[in-house]
């Protein structure tokens, strides 16, 4: 189990965010899928980069995106554990409104009260779980896809959003400081019109960040 707090005792803060984003990157093969996010993301069109390409596979799309979109807000949290402690976030939430309390289905069950920080490790090491099982996420080109593929993928994204969720209502004041603000929003802009291309996310769980994603999505 990583312990971001164990780490914390060791390292310098530069060196807690490297560690973090070397602990946390997650590769996932398709050249062909690669190049064509590559290009399209470079073109600066992300509407047009989400778009599934033609004659290929939904689930291995979802899949490829699905890491990335894991490694993005890795890197972007990252930067954060500093400020992000137990001690400034006691609980994990987006604004008064929203507060998410964690539980796997198998370990935990019950949903748990946590701070904030100890949600996104008890979060990153469940989707890192799920990254690395070959029956959910297949390796070998080809090998078919579970048939519940998509209900995995829309809860990995429902939970990578509260991460989004907090760090806009907890930290993005450090975010500016930090001169972040501008990656941050196109992340999270790339992150949105996936999920609105593909419905991943249900409306209800996007209240915190309403106003922001309707500045993006219109018109969509």
């Amino acid at each position: 189990m990583y312990n971001l707090e164990k780490v914390k005792l060791n390292m310098s803060p530069h060196e807690i965010r490297e560690h973090f984003a070397q602990k946390r990157v997650h590769p996932r093969g398709g050249a062909q899928l690669r190049k064509h996010i590559d290009a399209t993301l470079g073109s600066g069109n992300l509407r047009e980069a989400v778009r599934l390409p033609p004659g290929e596979d939904l689930n291995e799309w979802l899949a490829v995106n699905t890491v990335d979109f894991f490694n993005q807000v890795n890197l972007l949290y990252g930067t954060l554990t500093e400020f992000c402690t137990a001690e400034n976030c006691p609980t994990m939430t987006a604004g008064p409104k929203y507060e998410y309390r964690w539980a796997d289905g198998v370990q935990i069950k019950k949903p748990i009260e946590v701070s904030a920080p100890k949600y996104v490790e008890y979060l990153m090491d469940w989707i890192e779980s799920q990254l690395d099982d070959e029956s959910i996420f297949p390796q070998k080109l080809g090998a078919p896809f579970p048939s519940n593929f998509k209900e995995v993928v829309k809860t990995i994204f429902k939970r990578l959003f509260r991460v989004y969720a907090h760090i806009y209502h907890s930290h993005f004041q450090k975010i500016v400081s930090l001169k972040e603000e501008a990656h941050l929003n196109t992340c999270f802009k790339h992150f949105i019109l996936f999920t609105c291309e593909f419905g991943l996310i249900d409306k209800k769980e996007l209240g915190p960040l309403q106003e922001l994603i309707d500045s993006i999505i219109v018109p969509y």
